[in-house]
């Protein structure tokens, strides 16, 4: 593997290196297209934007934006100009924004028509002022008097030449999910972003110039950037880009009309898919490969789809702090129900509690070593030195390691159970219910009984036309007893219409276990 270049703007990086595809599709979104030659152009023109805004190299602005070619437009222009974008989530409160504009003191906000109304509600709850809200899009033609139009500054902005940066230097910002407390502003350097792309999008993803790129997951994700950003622009890719969710229904659409070569989705995904009678086939479709991250692939279902489409899910796993998949399936060597094996330039280790290895086909905490590693957590050095260690960062994952080397994830460390002083791995008692014919979804926590003992509860979204009764309930346990350890089967079953869940699609178990509280 190359090493990364000391010296290194990533914005500029990606500009010279499609200098010869100028002409090239680079973004198509639901109403517009522009080429990498256009992309390149834009990026310069808004460090100039930044510039007649008073925004300094280092400062940080706020993209609150659906996904549209604006997006891009606005993250590399950033880093074009040194100055930092932080990223998040479009699905967020005004409380939320209103934390992180405290948090980060971004100089500014940009942000898409449908969002305004919260940027402005948050803006009014938070103690720091911003120099300017700037929206972009299509329907940002009425505007209330305090924000500016996007494409009216880009018109009075000049061109810049891209600033000189390290490798290491900050780049930009996400923030963490925040399933418990606040969120947490992951940095990440200019390197980072190239090591993701050199690591996983190439060698193992396997992405190339002639693909079409197409990320169910949003562009703010740490995954979806990697999809829909670094790796398609560091071959000279096309990306389609969808600003509405993702529901199956849109997805497909996408699919059949742009005929997307590489496709970026969660196991929730896909499950919705696959139950959908809208659900295409083979033949109008184009992928030849796909990824998953977020949460666990369940093998049923990797095997259902790899049967009808014809193509392989890469499962892997990554997280915000090392930015990208480091764990994964890969061409060639996919074991469907397994997270399979370190992406090559990267180091994984299990252990136990004491920080001590543990033996294979035991449960130890994820520790990860890579060049994509998050640089800290802004403002939040407790933190930072817990999760950061060194070269190590431990990811809050639990995982088993089988003999021949492929890791299968057992769960989030504070989801796991412990039952009769063994632990039971949810993801390993839900794989095996969703296997079962009547069972679209499902999530198992602990609780505990009336003497204090904790066992396993299941909560069961049923397919279409099965009914929810004791009889149901039975049989799912009896399956459950006849694939695993009896003392791992859910003594309680719920059936629900839904699951809560992320804005990623992952299952917050945490939820399920305060309603447990609460009832």
């Amino acid at each position: 593997m190359e090493v990364c270049p000391a010296e290194l703007n990533y914005a500029q990086y990606l500009a010279e290196f499609n200098r010869s595809r100028a002409s090239k599709t680079a973004y198509i979104d639901d109403t517009r297209k522009i080429t990498y030659g256009e992309l390149a152009d834009l990026s310069a023109r808004f460090a100039g934007l930044l510039k007649n805004l008073d925004i300094r190299r280092e400062e940080r602005i706020l993209l609150v934006m659906h996904d549209t070619v604006d997006w891009p437009v606005v993250f590399l222009g950033g880093l074009h100009a040194g100055v930092v974008p932080v990223a998040v989530n479009t699905l967020l409160t005004a409380d939320d924004y209103a934390y992180m504009l405290e948090h980060s003191r971004a100089q500014a906000v940009f942000t898409s028509p449908g969002l305004v109304e919260t940027v402005q509600s948050a803006m009014q709850n938070s103690r720091h002022e911003v120099k300017k809200v700037v929206v972009a899009g299509v329907g940002a033609d009425e505007l209330p008097a305090d924000v500016a139009h996007f494409d009216t500054l880009m018109q009075q902005a000049e061109a810049l030449p891209p600033v000189h940066t390290k490798a290491d230097e900050i780049a930009f910002w996400l923030y963490s999910s925040g399933s418990t407390g606040q969120p947490k502003g992951v940095v990440h350097s200019h390197g980072n972003l190239w090591y993701t792309a050199e690591l996983y999008g190439k060698p193992v993803l396997g992405i190339r110039e002639d693909d079409i790129a197409f990320s169910a997951a949003k562009l703010f994700f740490a995954y979806g950037l990697g999809n829909a950003l670094t790796f398609p622009l560091s071959v000279g890719a096309t990306v389609v880009l969808m600003g509405e969710r993702p529901t199956p229904e849109a997805v497909f659409k996408r699919l059949v009309e742009h005929k997307p070569t590489v496709f970026y989705g969660v196991p929730t995904l896909y499950a919705s898919m696959l139950a959908s009678p809208a659900l295409p086939a083979k033949e109008d479709v184009a992928i030849r490969v796909c990824a998953s991250a977020g949460e666990a692939l369940p093998k049923d279902l990797g095997e259902r789809f790899t049967r009808h489409f014809g193509c392989y899910i890469l499962d892997g796993i990554g997280s915000t702090e090392m930015l990208h998949i480091f764990l994964s399936n890969q061409m060639g060597d996919v074991r469907y129900g397994t997270t399979g094996k370190p992406v090559p330039g990267y180091e994984v280790e299990l252990r136990d509690d004491s920080g001590k290895p543990v033996p294979a086909g035991a449960i130890g905490d994820l520790y990860i070593r890579g060049s994509s590693a998050a640089l800290m957590y802004w403002n939040n050095r407790a933190k930072t030195r817990e999760t950061m260690l060194g070269e190590w960062l431990k990811s809050g994952d639990k995982y088993v390691c089988d003999a021949d080397g492929y890791y299968t994830y057992a769960g989030r460390s504070d989801d796991m159970i412990k039952v009769s002083g063994q632990y039971v791995s949810p993801v390993e008692v839900e794989n095996v219910l969703i296997q079962h014919e009547t069972v679209l979804e499902a999530a198992v926590i602990g609780v505990e009984d009336s003497q204090g003992l904790v066992k396993t509860s299941a909560y069961v979204v049923l397919r279409s036309g099965i009914t929810a009764d004791a009889e149901t309930q039975k049989t799912l346990q009896n399956y459950v007893k006849s694939q695993l350890a009896p003392f791992k089967y859910p003594r309680t079953i719920h059936f629900v219409e839904d699951l809560p869940k992320t804005a990623t699609g992952k299952i917050q178990r945490f939820r399920l276990r305060q309603r447990e509280q609460n009832s």
